[in-house]
């Protein structure tokens, strides 16, 4: 089997864990440590935007260091130092240690997230990068998974000995796997996809591909219409996603949705997103990206309302829901990879794909904690959905009028 696969099951196992225990799995916690300090909603939520802030500013060096350094060495520090942030998090007595804890975790996040990981995929893919990068960005979705496992963990233990757990558990899975992630294929013999070309033996191991790829530098990139237009179309993707997995149970909670139901609808968004992942990451590498790319962001905003509404139509209105919320949020998470890996290729990829991926993140510190405000000051969170879905639509409209590819520079 061409090696470019195991490093996509690999990539995938991590970010499977560490999705499902410091992103998904925060939601969990949200009111155990509410009932437990007597916080505020917004000061517990901006531990959600801390650690979006500190992703967003160190995505983009991230995003550099992997093109330099390879994306074992970040994904081998990344679990370490998430392991850390856990176990910090385990002894918080104070709002200054479970900030600093985010913290932590945040840096173990941005190297082992989407940036380090998707420039492993795209690295060893080129005609198969859509499908490669759904596969491998499944994993942060199939971390829903572990939600009703965080829930049961905290009704057996208590959530401080959850997170020591779930603390362990990352350095027993994350540091083996972080071996077996290798940077370029040339570098091992190898060509993107597994393709024949002039392979050299020995200690000069290096493999020359038949067919010239587009090569545009990040610099160059950025000096380009088409960079901003990719970050600002996705931007609304980032707010939606954080702020509704932060406040997805304590928001249905507050309509009157059993925990045990907020809990599996927390899980099916994650879950749902496998599907979206998966067969936008198909039709990536056969229809137009920038098409899918909007519908994906269509499916967002459609979701979102049925949110907004639920209050006011029923609990019926959850199901459609997750699944469009879901198929949107993982689709969009696809294209943010094979686009930026079509219009640019790949020898800058990690820088450039760092910049999208850091701007839209800084975003995210307006959603979670706009969110808990407005429902400390309203008791509701009726609007916030409705607002999110209006920018949805807006990245969708973005997305929809990016040029054809090869038209990075204008």
């Amino acid at each position: 089997m061409f090696y470019g696969w195991w490093v996509v099951g690999a990539c995938f196992i991590v970010a499977l864990y560490m999705g499902g225990v410091i992103f998904y799995g925060f939601t969990a916690v949200f009111e155990p440590i509410a009932a437990e300090f007597g916080w505020s909603y917004a000061q517990i939520s901006l531990a959600a935007s801390l650690r979006g802030l500190e992703v967003g500013l160190l995505t983009p060096v991230v995003g550099m260091l992997v093109d330099r350094w390879g994306p074992r060495r970040l994904i081998f520090g990344g679990v370490v130092i998430g392991s850390l942030g856990l176990m910090l998090l385990s002894q918080t007595g104070s709002l200054g240690v479970f900030y600093a804890a985010f913290i932590l975790m945040a840096i173990g996040m941005s190297c082992t997230g989407s940036t380090v990981m998707m420039t492993a995929v795209a690295n060893w893919f080129r005609r198969r990068v859509a499908l490669a990068t759904g596969i491998m960005i499944c994993g942060y979705g199939s971390g829903g998974l572990l939600v009703p496992l965080v829930v049961q963990l905290i009704d057996l233990y208590g959530w401080r000995m959850m997170v020591v757990i779930l603390a362990l558990g990352l350095l027993t899975v994350g540091l083996p796997l972080s071996l077996v992630v290798r940077h370029k294929p040339e570098q091992y013999g190898y060509l993107p996809d597994g393709e024949r070309g002039q392979i050299a033996g020995g200690d000069g191991v290096s493999a020359t591909p038949q067919t010239k790829e587009v090569d545009i530098g990040a610099r160059e990139a950025m000096k380009g219409s088409v960079f901003w237009k990719i970050t600002l179309g996705l931007m609304p993707k980032f707010i939606a996603v954080v702020t509704v997995v932060t406040h997805v149970m304590p928001y249905l909670s507050s309509i009157g949705v059993a925990r045990a139901t907020s809990g599996l609808v927390a899980t099916a968004i994650p879950l749902l997103s496998i599907g979206g992942r998966l067969g936008f990451g198909w039709l990536g590498d056969r229809l137009d990206k920038r098409r899918l790319a909007a519908g994906a962001l269509g499916l967002v905003a459609l979701g979102l309302l049925c949110f907004e509404l639920t209050p006011l139509v029923g609990a019926e209105l959850l199901v459609p829901f997750f699944i469009l919320f879901g198929l949107g949020y993982g689709g969009s998470l696809t294209m943010a990879g094979a686009l930026p890996r079509e219009y640019f290729g790949r020898t800058s990829f990690g820088t450039i794909v760092g910049f999208i991926w850091g701007i839209g993140i800084l975003g995210t510190l307006v959603g979670p904690p706009l969110a808990g405000w407005v429902f400390d000051h309203w008791g509701s969170y009726q609007g916030v959905w409705l607002a999110l879905a209006g920018l949805a639509i807006g990245g969708a409209v973005i997305m929809a009028l990016l040029p054809p590819a090869g038209s990075a520079k204008s």
